[in-house]
């Protein structure tokens, strides 16, 4: 075991992020380990939408990207001695491992590469539900019934024990396909620190850590909402975890970089895309209301107090199948009687549409004109036409007719900007046992390594549930938006969004935990009343954290929101004008 602290840097959060950022990582602070997380959910299914029309063509998709990003700097990892762990692997970590072997032999370069596989199920779905796997939906139970829906992708999330044994058997590069994010770090601080699968804090500690920093920049302040208070940057570097041996760590950046490193910004990607306090990994349970955090220096924030458990026995497989076609189509409505001339074109599109097989139509207002207008852009506002169908020929036609109101439509008609028909990928996560899974390691000489499940598991019985606060006495108050005292940060899980809501103000806490109550939120988000809405709090942190099921339909893939995948949810709820008391303002 070493006792000195690994250094892994992240430079990916998704298929997609900043091209440079590897070179950028390699220019920076000295690290041990590089990460690259390429696999975002919304990215897979829109990787399986690619592929609707030639499904088994998907089976041979890697993110080539990476390898663009890695071929310039092969000597120098291999001088450095440095180890790369990637998910670019994506639905072909074999392909890629070969890809990257022959990159590394025309560098004429030391390097060995390995590949985990035994995500990739769509070859044994069958199988697996003949043996009695029924794919549970993660949040209904709702068995996967697959019926005439041809699956296109259903890969497993795996533990991080395939990557440390792929590191301790030698391997510089490994290339793994759908592992869960914190993977990615958990299992070189697992081969760094020797800990055993029974470590629970330490591993607990790794996952966090992994959490942190999987996002690229965004722990760096990147999409953060306190971004106002930061020293202006245009391009965050990407974050470090410094992981010691007992698993608590130091978030940090290169010191070259831009960008900001504080509690709140490591507040903010703790709180996202979560669940509630219950993180769960296939390799550990992670108790998130243990964790607490301390600003050790600039852009040096501790991470410690986690708790881990035995995780649960089963694992999350992501089921991706077609759902039929959507299209948007922007349009403009301009000055006066902005509220006469949306109805008149809804009403117009609803004539159009009425009689077709469109399945979906969602016609939206965006933002209003402002009073005595100084240009014409500040007379606009935007109306979002967006719709779905089994085919694509009903949504051509709706462009086509709509495109035909250019004469008799509203006054000011400005046409359409149109994306697509566009492929929906309905997305299913469902739960499988993960005694289940064929999770192997593959060296470059072909030796091969299994990777056992769990020996021991817990079976999950939900998120711990928090009472609603009581009242809270404020004294005065003043009518400000609920960004004035409060952070917060939204994401995506599925079809659920959720968002953490937290304060960086001590004397601040009693009132926001009493203030946000599930009824409040449904108050200053209409539309979330129509699910169950789930509230946690997490003291340490001073932040309440709401689930919102079913917001996002079936996936960010699959619904006609205009953020889809939930990401501005926060900004909006921080936009909502509340009664805060004066005391506080005064404070803050």
């Amino acid at each position: 075991m070493s006792e000195n602290s690994v250094r892994i840097a992240n430079f990916s959060g998704y298929l997609g992020d900043r091209f440079t950022a590897l070179s950028e990582a390699l220019a920076g602070d000295p690290v041990d380990v590089l990460v690259g997380d390429y696999l975002a959910e919304i990215t897979m299914a829109a990787v399986s939408a690619g592929f609707t029309s030639d499904p088994k063509a998907l089976g041979g998709f890697f993110a080539k990207y990476f390898l663009d990003q890695l071929r310039p700097h092969l000597r120098t990892i291999a001088g450095r001695g440095i180890k790369v762990v990637v998910n670019a692997g994506a639905f072909d970590p074999e392909g890629l491992a070969d890809a990257v072997r022959a990159e590394i032999d025309t560098a004429a370069v030391s390097l060995a590469v390995a590949h985990i596989d035994g995500d990739d199920l769509l070859d044994r779905l069958d199988e697996l539900r003949d043996a009695g796997h029924s794919f549970g939906h993660l949040d209904t139970g709702e068995p996967f019934t697959g019926e005439g829906e041809n699956p296109l992708a259903a890969n497993a999330y795996l533990g991080g024990w395939g990557i440390t044994a792929a590191l301790a058997g030698g391997a510089d590069i490994v290339i793994c396909g759908r592992v869960t994010d914190a993977s990615l770090v958990l299992g070189p601080a697992a081969w760094w620190h020797d800990w055993t699968p029974d470590s629970w804090n330490e591993l607990a500690g790794a996952v966090v850590a992994g959490h942190i920093i999987e996002c690229g920049a965004q722990a760096v302040g990147g999409n953060f909402a306190g971004f106002t208070a930061l020293p202006r940057f245009l391009s965050p570097g990407f974050p470090i975890a410094e992981i010691a041996c007992d698993g608590s760590s130091v978030i940090t950046k290169h010191s070259t970089d831009e960008g900001a490193v504080t509690v709140d910004t490591v507040t903010a990607q703790l709180v996202y895309e979560i669940q509630g306090p219950r993180y769960l990994n296939p390799d550990v349970t992670v108790h998130l209301d243990a964790v607490a955090l301390e600003q050790l220096a600039p852009d040096r924030v501790r991470v410690h107090s986690v708790a881990g458990s035995p995780p649960p026995p089963t694992t999350k497989v992501s089921i991706f199948t077609p759902g039929g076609y959507r299209i948007a189509i922007n349009t403009y409505l301009t000055g006066l009687d902005i509220d006469a001339k949306f109805d008149l074109l809804v009403a117009q599109l609803q004539s159009l549409t009425a009689g077709t097989e469109i399945d979906d139509l969602a016609v939206s207002r965006l933002g209003q004109p402002v009073a005595d207008p100084q240009d014409q852009n500040a007379a606009t506002v935007c109306v979002r036409i967006a719709a779905t169908a089994a085919t694509r020929e009903p949504l051509f036609h709706l462009q086509r007719s709509f495109n035909a109101l250019g004469l008799s439509s509203v006054p000011g008609y400005m046409g359409g900007d149109s994306t697509g028909p566009k492929p929906i990928v309905e997305y299913w996560p469902g739960l499988l046992p993960q005694t289940a899974l064929h999770h192997r390691v593959v060296f470059g000489n072909g030796d091969q390594q299994s990777i056992s499940p769990p020996a021991k598991t817990e079976q999950f019985t939900g998120q711990p549930v928090h009472e609603e606060p009581g009242a809270y006495e404020p004294g005065p108050t003043e009518r400000v938006p609920l960004g004035r005292i409060a952070f917060a940060r939204s994401g995506d899980k599925g079809g659920n969004s959720n968002v953490g809501i937290w304060t960086d103000n001590p004397q601040a806490w009693p009132w926001l935990r009493s203030f946000l109550s599930t009824e409040r939120l449904t108050e200053l988000l209409p539309e979330a009343a129509a699910g169950t809405v789930l509230r946690h709090e997490f003291p340490h942190l001073r932040a309440v954290h709401f689930v919102l099921p079913g917001l996002l339909g079936r996936g960010g893939s699959s619904n006609l929101r205009l953020d889809s995948i939930g990401k501005a949810v926060s900004e909006y709820l921080r936009a909502r004008i509340v009664e805060v008391p004066v005391e506080l303002l005064d404070h803050h």
